[in-house]
């Protein structure tokens, strides 16, 4: 199993990254992104900080990817702090997503699409087809939340995802303990956003994402 997107004490979420990694490791995770948020205020200083947990995650045989989530900056940011995070060290770079629950900035899913340092698009909302379009041609995966309501538009994104034949993650966008899901609860989220068994078998399995 995988998970792309985590939060720590880092940023708002609960736990320390160790701590995140042992329940992970728990529950039969393979690999694990720590994406705390980011600006300009942070991005290089997380992933300078979270750079030694990877021998910690190594020992619970967990692969950790290092990484940010760029959270509400001008569009125009997001290529500078994804190359910013990328030079840093970065092994996965994420972008808080047009969600319909937080006064995201028009033009971030675009920006995020039209970025060849970015990997994943997090809850994008009601993307529009030319921003999915981007999203395949620079291998930019969406992401399918299990996060109240970030969740609500998870059916718009397959469908679109579908249409533009757009790479997708199922992710828990993990800020509490409860949040990390066992197998059957991603198939869960999945389906319903849905995803055929064959379909959420296939993405689940995270064979296709360029970046594991």
């Amino acid at each position: 199993m995988y998970d792309l997107h985590t939060h720590t004490i880092f940023s708002d979420g609960e736990l320390l990254p160790a701590e995140l990694i042992r329940r992970a490791a728990v529950l039969g995770y393979q690999t694990i992104g720590i994406t705390d948020h980011a600006d300009r205020s942070n991005t290089t200083s997380l992933v300078r900080t979270l750079d030694p947990m990877r021998e910690t995650a190594s020992a619970y045989g967990i692969r950790l990817l290092v990484g940010v989530e760029i959270t509400h900056v001008p569009p125009v940011e997001i290529p500078l702090l994804a190359r910013e995070a990328r030079d840093a060290g970065a092994d996965i770079i994420i972008v808080h997503g047009e969600t319909t629950t937080e006064p995201v900035a028009p033009g971030t899913n675009a920006a995020a699409c039209a970025c060849a340092d970015v990997d994943v698009l997090a809850h994008p909302g009601l993307i529009s087809i030319a921003d999915a379009r981007m999203a395949h041609d620079n291998q930019v995966t969406l992401e399918i939340t299990s996060r109240g309501g970030h969740n609500r538009t998870n059916g718009h994104v397959v469908c679109v995802a579908r249409a533009e034949r757009c790479l997708l993650a199922v992710n828990s966008d993990t800020h509490a303990p409860s949040d990390l899901m066992e197998m059957t609860e991603r198939m869960q989220v999945a389906r319903g956003a849905g995803l055929t068994e064959e379909e959420s078998t296939s993405i689940l399995s995270g064979k296709n994402l360029p970046f594991l």
